[in-house]
């Protein structure tokens, strides 16, 4: 049974840091690459940021390039979203995406998300 479940939100002031994770179980981990996206309310969920299988290659949202990071961990089946000066913006439930791509088609998992908000 695939499961990814994400935990570190909640309610941070302008400039503030937070440190999203997110847990994969069910499948490879190591074999898949893995992204945040978020979704404000009234918008289309956005890409945030992706990280390949190896952890060698990640790419960001012109929005965020600079204030977020994301790392994962294969040993422990953990992809994080370290996000630091925070601005009302980045208000939005961020979730958890695991990829994959074979012949033929693609594996794609989501999580249930986590809320942000940043307000003072």
């Amino acid at each position: 049974q695939v499961q990814l479940v994400e935990s570190g939100g909640g309610l941070v002031q302008p400039g503030g840091s937070l440190r999203l994770s997110c847990v994969a179980s069910g499948f490879i981990f190591s074999s898949y690459a893995m992204s945040w996206y978020r979704q404000a309310p009234g918008k289309e969920r956005e890409l945030v940021a992706d990280i390949s299988n190896t952890g060698g290659r990640t790419n960001y949202a012109d929005s965020v390039k600079g204030r977020f990071t994301i790392s994962r961990d294969n040993t422990k089946n953990t992809v994080y979203l370290q996000m630091n000066s925070l601005k009302p913006d980045d208000t939005a439930v961020y979730y958890c995406n695991a990829a994959r791509r074979v012949l033929g088609g693609k594996y794609d998992y989501w999580g249930q998300g986590t809320q942000v908000t940043v307000s003072s």
